[in-house]
């Protein structure tokens, strides 16, 4: 039975199937924080400006805190506790790591799920390019010469998936 003001949802969220009762006006960042305690999306801002709340849906890098949850009935949702291939690290993230690439570590959800749905769009060829299409993935920490870092040796194939 679903509440008069709620809408029935299925989400498919790394690798489960979750059917929500919501409201829809609910943003998929509030459902993955609030409602699944999914708390490795972070809420920045809260108005599409800083990438922190940055997903994957069906593949593509999306701002979670700008979608509602109702649009996205149906679609294959990946976050960031979803990267991992068990425990085995994903590409993105070993990157990561040998990169230094994060200072608080409070954008790098964002930033990973970025890095990886901006190379499955497979559009930066240089490193210039990555900085651009990386740049709604704000770090205020100034770890940003290491996120390029990490990018742009994975783009280079020096990890395996």
């Amino acid at each position: 039975m679903t509440a008069k003001n709620t809408q029935t949802t299925t989400l498919h969220i790394n690798g489960y199937t979750h059917v929500l009762s919501i409201e829809p006006w609910i943003s998929l960042l509030d459902i993955l924080r609030e409602h699944l305690q999914l708390t490795g999306t972070k809420k920045g801002c809260d108005h599409g400006q800083c990438g922190a709340c940055t997903v994957l849906v069906n593949g593509k890098r999306i701002l979670s805190c700008l979608a509602l949850g109702v649009m996205k009935d149906g679609a294959q949702i990946t976050t960031i506790e979803g990267i991992s291939n068990g425990t085995e690290l994903h590409p993105v993230q070993k990157a990561f790591i040998e990169h230094d690439a994060f200072q608080c570590g409070y954008c790098t959800p964002g930033q990973i799920c970025s890095a990886i749905g901006m190379l499955n769009e497979n559009k930066a060829e240089t490193r210039e390019e990555v900085q651009e299409l990386m740049s709604g993935n704000l770090c205020r920490c100034g770890a940003n010469k290491g996120i390029i870092d990490a990018v742009m040796a994975v783009k280079e194939g020096g990890y395996n998936e």
